[in-house]
């Protein structure tokens, strides 16, 4: 083990598919929790979405996200578990410094949101302007912070200016030095609890999928991407509408896991589900989802084939297009059967 590892040897880092899911599974099994798994977390937290941002660019691209607002998978999860959250944003940035440093002195290992374009850790090609990251503030020594962040293998360390700079970033979602932590002495939650926090999370995911008004959210805002996406070659140029789908492709597999790997999750957290809520269409339910997800990976490489230049006929914007309207058709079967499957549960 490494230094690192020994002196924090009572925090069990975990490495995860996407950050709030991890930080929300490590968080509440170090306070207690141990029956809440990657998949139970994204599940219960009603992480999966979809939504295109009329009106708005981000890095020059369409604004889309395939999650929820970023803090509420944990919000939702210890709700569903009876769990007091504790939450704090800072205009002083002394004070921020002070109040971390005061938790984790004191051996309370504390999440923050962060920005990635200033995380020394991570390679340059991952770094950009995206302010909605999450990691774990384990232990400081000396000048540098042990911080646990899920998508890491190990450990790792920020000084104290690297730490600020990040908890303060600016742009869209601006952290604003947030912290957050759980209550402590938690307890693991009975099988009961557990049922109705994943109903609970169930019924919010297929409402956010299926019921927001307008075409912008949810399975309409899929197909709405696929639409607009026949008519960028000829309304934007090879130029920017091939940037269009690299930024597609970005937020999709590099944000967060997106897109593939959100559906992926979301299958699991289906079957994971079985053992409190024994109902086996679940599992028919988690493999359509799975299926989603296959089909998101292959839209990536038809999408990278266009803005890396080995594809660019109206045909291929086209079939790209059609592979978007296909997956919307898809997930909206999936989360109808679901919404049904659910109403009949209590």
């Amino acid at each position: 083990m490494s230094n690192i590892e020994t002196s924090v040897s009572s925090f069990n880092h975990l490495q995860a598919a996407h950050c709030e899911n991890g930080v929300t599974t490590a968080l509440l099994g170090h306070y207690g929790i141990h029956k809440i798994t990657e998949p139970l977390a994204f599940g219960m937290g009603s992480g999966l979405f979809y939504i295109q941002l009329p009106f708005m660019k981000v890095n020059g691209g369409p604004a889309i996200s395939f999650r929820t607002m970023p803090g509420m998978i944990f919000k939702r999860t210890c709700k569903s578990l009876g769990v007091t959250v504790t939450r704090k944003k800072y205009s002083d940035h002394k004070k921020a410094k002070a109040e971390l440093d005061e938790r984790v002195l004191a051996g309370k290992p504390t999440a923050c949101q962060v920005g990635v374009y200033y995380l020394t850790y991570f390679p340059k090609e991952y770094r950009f302007h995206f302010n909605a990251h999450n990691l774990i503030v384990v232990d400081k020594q000396g000048d540098n912070y042990i911080i646990s962040d899920p998508v890491m293998e190990n450990l790792v360390t920020l000084n104290s200016y690297e730490l600020e700079r990040v908890r303060f970033a600016k742009g869209a979602f601006a952290p604003r030095g947030q912290m957050y932590y759980p209550g402590e002495n938690l307890h693991e939650p009975s099988d009961e609890q557990m049922k109705k926090g994943i109903i609970k999370g169930i019924k919010l995911n297929c409402r956010d999928m299926l019921d927001i008004p307008g075409y912008f959210a949810g399975t309409s805002g899929i197909a709405h991407t696929g639409r607009q996406i026949k008519k960028w070659k000829n309304r934007l140029g090879d130029d920017k509408s091939r940037m269009y789908l690299a930024q597609l492709v970005r937020m999709q597999e590099e944000i967060g896991t997106g897109g593939g790997g959100f559906r992926f999750i979301y299958g699991a957290f289906l079957q994971q589900s079985h053992q409190f809520l024994p109902v086996d269409e679940l599992f028919d339910i988690s493999n359509q989802f799975t299926a989603a997800g296959d089909k998101w990976r292959d839209a990536a490489v038809q999408a990278s084939g266009i803005f890396k230049g080995r594809l660019g006929a109206q045909a291929d914007y086209d079939d790209m297009g059609d592979r978007l309207i296909e997956i919307s058709q898809l997930e909206e079967k999936a989360f109808r059967q679901l919404k049904t499957l659910i109403k009949k549960l209590k």
